[in-house]
């Protein structure tokens, strides 16, 4: 076992874990539930549901580099550190705005007209997705700060993973319950449909979302410690370890992707000018767009086009993330065996032979739970692996890894929100319920988000498979020259 693996004890790994833990928990309400409640509880149209979801998405998409840029730039407040100081800024914009996102505007009726409510609930979304899009980079950054042994970053990005499905299972397990409760104290027949009466359903659900996660965050603010080493301290132990004459085997964990001089510091400007840099976003993009797309009408085509009870919005997701827990488990030792891109080549047949059960079976029933297992598995799979291969491209260039993980992000976010809008304004329904021809739409949606999609990623894959990813050395050269000028 090396000293960075050993410099992180399971503790530290399990605090570090839990520190996204209240964002995978507005996340999961938020692509899997925001359109049906807009659309089927509050009676918005496809447009406008759609409209909020894309808004919200271009929010991300426009705060998520800023805040990479500035996370790698500002020294943090006092000794807290840089990430850990914006994670705490984005925690607290979430806790305040994610409420009134699950919740019937203040002072609105039956009477309101959309667009009133559309401006009422925008501020909400936009701050929400500010603090989410803080969390989430400040909480990715840190990962090749506290470890820089590859295996070591696959491991730690499997336990945020892990806790992410922990996240999506409680949220699932609570709306269920609630689901549940709700069915016992009235009729079982009107109640197997969405509607106004479900409002309390989703406040509650929102209100125990922001309860648990704000526990998490200050488990992570307590037990997480941010390493944070200057350049030129780190250029001197360098110089240290090799007149010490250590181990070359420790040093091999250590060691950058290129040799180079450790002066030599890539800026965002410089990522630039990295092919490996839009490999990996594109393959990431691509790993987001099925995820989240699928998660996101998983519960359009559960209600619409399978027509099962209303409580299948919360069974199937949840059997969907046991299996992706499940499979976390497994990850590292499988990866560690075959590489990352076979891993991430198996999860994608997973999402194919999903696609293709779809495809065949449009009643398929109970079936639905093995068709769940499928996807659940395959997600799980390659999310893992993408963010593993985004912490290899940063590999020790942590100094700008913020801007890394941001543009990846951009990508992710800007793709889902612009997707949404279009599958949503071709929808062959824009008012409230479903005429038949939205039978055939979720389910050709099903097809195309994770079949589709799943085609693209494994393009990207191929383009790794053939130009592995690492730093090239025309980066490098222009740090290079940058600094011999100054």
């Amino acid at each position: 076992m090396s000293d960075t693996e050993r410099s992180l004890p399971v503790l530290r790994k399990l605090s570090y874990a839990v520190g996204h833990f209240l964002n995978d928990l507005c996340a999961s309400m938020w692509f899997t539930y925001l359109l049906v409640f807009y659309h089927s509880v509050l009676g918005f149209q496809n447009t406008n549901a759609g409209i909020l979801l894309l808004v919200g998405q271009i929010a991300d998409a426009i705060c998520t580099p800023l805040i990479g840029y500035e996370s790698d730039r500002t020294p943090g407040c006092r000794n807290y550190g840089k990430r850990k100081t914006w994670h705490l800024v984005g925690t607290l914009s979430v806790l305040l705005s994610f409420a009134f996102i699950f919740n019937q505007c203040l002072g609105c009726n039956s009477l309101t007209p959309q667009w009133a409510s559309l401006t009422y609930f925008l501020p909400f979304i936009i701050i929400f997705q500010f603090g989410w899009a803080a969390t989430q980079i400040s909480h990715l950054s840190l990962i090749p700060e506290l470890v820089t042994c590859e295996h070591a970053k696959v491991e730690l990005t499997a336990y945020r993973y892990a806790f992410t499905v922990v996240a999506n299972i409680t949220v699932y397990a609570v709306a269920y319950l609630l689901f549940h409760t709700q069915s016992r104290e009235g009729d079982d027949i009107l109640n197997d449909s969405l509607g106004p009466v479900d409002i309390p359903v989703f406040r509650n659900l929102s209100f125990s979302v922001l309860g648990i996660g704000m526990l998490f965050s200050i488990i992570f603010h307590v037990g997480t410690t941010e390493n944070r080493p200057d350049v030129g301290q780190r250029g001197e132990e360098e110089g240290r370890r090799r007149m010490e004459g250590m181990d070359e085997e420790e040093e091999g964990e250590r060691r950058p992707l290129l040799p180079r001089p450790s002066s030599s510091l890539l800026q965002w400007k410089c990522w630039l000018q990295q092919p490996s840099f839009y490999q990996v976003a594109l393959l990431y993009m691509s790993t987001r767009l099925i995820v989240n797309l699928s998660q996101t009408y998983i519960s359009m085509y559960l209600i619409n086009t399978l027509e099962l009870p209303k409580k299948f919005i919360a069974t199937i997701p949840l059997v969907m993330y046991v299996s992706g827990f499940l499979s976390s488990f497994i990850m590292k030792p499988v990866s560690k065996l075959i590489g990352k891109c076979l891993t991430y080549f198996v999860g994608l047949l997973l999402i194919m032979a999903f696609s293709y059960w779809v495809l065949l079976d449009d009643k398929m029933g109970q079936q639905v739970y093995g068709a769940a297992v499928l996807l659940g598995t395959g997600s799980a799979t390659i999310l893992v692996i993408s963010l593993a291969m985004t912490a290899e491209l940063i590999s020790d260039q942590t100094q700008s890894g913020a801007f890394v993980y941001g543009a990846m992000s951009f990508t992710d976010k800007l793709a889902n929100g612009v997707a949404v809008m279009i599958i949503q304004a071709l929808h062959p329904c824009h008012t409230v319920g479903c005429c038949p021809a939205c039978v055939w739409f979720y389910h050709y949606i099903m097809v195309i988000v994770t079949g589709g999609f799943a085609v693209v990623a494994a393009l990207a894959l191929c383009s790794i498979l053939i130009w592995p990813i690492k730093i090239r050395p025309r980066g490098l050269q222009v740090i290079s020259d940058s600094a011999s000028v100054n």
